[in-house]
């Protein structure tokens, strides 16, 4: 069984939003192209309380982009971003939302972020992805979304962990870069860890992929 792993399609992280990643809205065409081709699919939300200690605004003199330890975990500052039950944490209004099956919140305790999908940056909670996943009997996730450097890198990184084939949709994600490189080093560690890239066009070429009804 296999699954597609929509992370974090918010209008937050599309331009225009609180913390855009740079050309983020191009891959929800591309995601639109693809989502029938897959049984199962589920989409991640950032869902942040307004007090969440990842917001820079929450630690006086900080600003956006510094980094602070919170329990000995390295953090980077954020703007406000994907507060719960606000604009900017839906889902791009162009992306077929309508047809995803499950919906897993993450970044809900306002103590510690939540970049992986699967778990918190303690790895001290699951988000309830894995049992989900493993509920529907599903060996293989393939994964797109933003951003590549952060949410998608570790929502990569964990799958593998955890025992999943994970293919990375090339021309699906988009990063951020915050430092110069860090988005070419995030895909290079994905491939060291056992992921494998793909493009779009490699999956509507595939046997899976029928014409939608």
């Amino acid at each position: 069984m296999e699954a597609l792993v929509l992370v974090d399609i918010q209008i937050d992280f599309c331009p225009g939003g609180a913390l855009p990643v740079p050309e983020g809205d191009k891959i929800v065409p591309i995601v639109n192209e693809i989502i029938h081709c897959f049984n199962l699919k589920v989409a991640t939300k950032d869902w942040h309380p307004r007090d969440h200690k990842s917001f820079a605004i929450n630690h006086p003199n900080k600003k956006v982009g510094e980094i602070v330890y919170i329990d000995g975990v390295e953090q980077v500052l954020w703007p406000v971003h994907c507060v719960q039950g606000t604009p900017g944490a839906e889902f791009h209004p162009e992306l077929k939302s309508d047809k995803i099956d499950k919906i897993i919140y993450k970044g809900t305790d306002p103590n510690i972020d939540s970049y992986s999908g699967f778990f918190d940056n303690l790895r001290k909670r699951a988000t309830g992805l894995d049992d989900f996943l493993k509920e529907k009997g599903v060996k293989t996730i393939y994964v797109a979304g933003l951003a590549t450097d952060y949410c998608v890198k570790y929502t990569v990184l964990d799958g593998l962990e955890l025992g999943y084939n994970v293919y990375v949709i090339s021309d699906g994600i988009k990063g951020i870069d915050l430092n110069p490189g860090d988005i070419e080093k995030a895909v290079a560690e994905m491939k060291e860890k056992g992921a494998i890239f793909v493009s779009s066009e490699d999956i509507k070429n595939s046997a899976k992929c029928r014409e939608p009804s």
